[in-house]
């Protein structure tokens, strides 16, 4: 009986073997194989990354960014000085997030919704992934002039994005980030309403836990001349349960018409300002 069950141990080994090298062969394993962790976090810096919570996942999500570097040591080099967001996102399904947001900058409100269309896989699937990303943002500001109507549909504004990011090993991300800014009301009638910009977001991998981030968004149409791309750089840190995020960045506002159209700091200028973000997972 010994033998024979071990016989039968070795016959079903080869068996599965055998079935495994067709499978390799045939390639259903390499295009079945999804990369998972392109970015650390939902955010590179400022703007989306592919990621995103999964199915009855609720992400929580602090950023804070503090004054001016370049406001002295009286400001304690913009420490005394800070703006606040809050959001908290919400996988309704695979691939499918909703969230809500209050920025302290320009009390402005956001919904927002995220979409995957493609993850990357290895081998012979898709070689990118690809998300969606759309919000509308309403300013809660009380209005100090009193020229026109104080409809509500003029404090709206909109962006719609495409998310395209390449894990191209275990160290290194790239994402692509075509964004378009609507408008609904602009301060001067030389405004364009409507602005097209691109993003760069990379990740370098330093160790399991670390990683350096660059992000940077190129407007093709400046609604103003006085602003400015938005340049930004920091660590990813994953602390267990947490994502802390530490980044320099010229961008005041940390919602995307703000830091893509409106960005008014210069790195040249010390107009820096220092900030974090702490990202939290609730199952």
């Amino acid at each position: 009986m010994k033998k024979i069950t071990l016989l039968s141990l070795l016959l079903l080994i080869n068996t599965l073997k055998a079935q495994n090298d067709l499978l390799s062969l045939l390639g259903d394993q390499e295009v079945n194989q999804e990369v998972y962790g392109t970015f650390k976090g939902t955010k590179v810096i400022n703007g989306q990354s592919v990621e995103m919570p999964s199915k009855a996942a609720l992400l929580f999500v602090i950023e804070h960014r503090f004054g001016t570097i370049n406001s002295g040591a009286y400001e304690l080099w913009g420490l005394d000085q800070a703006s606040m967001r809050m959001s908290f996102e919400y996988g309704l399904k695979e691939g499918l997030v909703i969230g809500v947001a209050r920025n302290s900058f320009q009390k402005t409100y956001e919904t927002s919704l995220k979409t995957r269309l493609l993850r990357q896989k290895e081998g012979a699937g898709s070689r990118v992934s690809i998300a969606t990303y759309h919000a509308a943002f309403v300013n809660s500001m009380r209005r100090i002039d009193s020229e026109g109507e104080n409809l509500f549909r003029s404090r709206l504004s909109y962006v719609h994005q495409v998310l395209i990011a390449r894990k191209f090993n275990r160290t290194f991300s790239l994402q692509l980030t075509p964004t378009l800014i609507l408008r609904n009301l602009v301060p001067l009638a030389s405004m364009n309403n409507n602005y097209m910009a691109m993003g760069v977001g990379a990740r370098y991998k330093l160790s399991n836990r670390v990683s350096l981030n660059g992000e940077y968004f190129y407007q093709f149409d400046r609604p103003h001349e006085n602003y400015t791309n938005s340049l930004s750089l920091g660590f990813d840190i994953e602390t267990g349960g947490h994502v802390f995020q530490l980044h320099l960045t010229n961008s005041q506002g940390m919602f995307e018409r703000a830091f893509v159209g409106e960005t008014l700091g210069k790195w040249s200028d010390g107009a820096i300002y220092f900030g974090f973000n702490i990202s939290r997972v609730f199952q």
